[in-house]
């Protein structure tokens, strides 16, 4: 890690953080919730709230892909998404659902540099971010695609909307 230029644990947890919270609404796989600890923390970012039946620490499959970031990312668990958005709301956070929609904006055209902390929200695997969660939201992202599928596994969904609005601002 020292060849690598990499902090300690010990000097993640006090360095200053990214401004952004990814939201996980009911994810599935502990596997998928691992991997976005590690996209977590590999940018530095503020905080994951893991909600409904999302796995949490120290699920097996979580510690197994989450490598240690586990222990680095800040996190914690709500019941329900929903309450979660609007305490973010309430404490002037920007939230945006990361789903297909009528009204959504392409992730290339979003901008994080002129906001405050800004929380993302992430949904399950089959079914993506409910509707209600979506309309709690100020509004939605999507990755635009260009192949025949229509949706990305959800790891790697977050892994490229942490790094295009983590690099705004790092």
């Amino acid at each position: 890690m020292e060849q690598l230029g990499r902090m300690s644990a010990e000097e993640f947890r006090k360095a200053e953080k990214v401004p952004l919270i990814v939201v996980l609404d009911n994810i599935r796989s502990g596997l998928n919730v691992g991997s976005i600890f590690r996209s977590a923390d590999a940018f530095r970012l503020a905080k994951i709230v893991c909600c409904g039946y999302t796995p949490v620490p120290p699920h097996r499959e979580v510690l197994k892909s989450a490598l240690g970031a586990t222990e680095t990312v800040e996190w914690e668990y709500r019941e329900k998404t929903v309450d979660t958005i609007a305490e973010l709301k309430n404490a002037g956070i920007e939230v945006f659902a990361v789903e297909q929609t009528t009204n959504s904006q392409p992730l290339q055209a979003f901008s994080a540099k002129n906001r405050n902390t800004v929380a993302i929200v992430l949904g399950n695997e089959v079914h993506g971010v409910e509707q209600e969660v979506i309309d709690a939201c100020h509004g939605a992202i999507e990755i635009t695609q260009y192949g025949t599928k229509h949706s990305l596994n959800v790891s790697v969904c977050a892994g490229i909307v942490i790094y295009a609005l983590a690099s705004q601002r790092l």
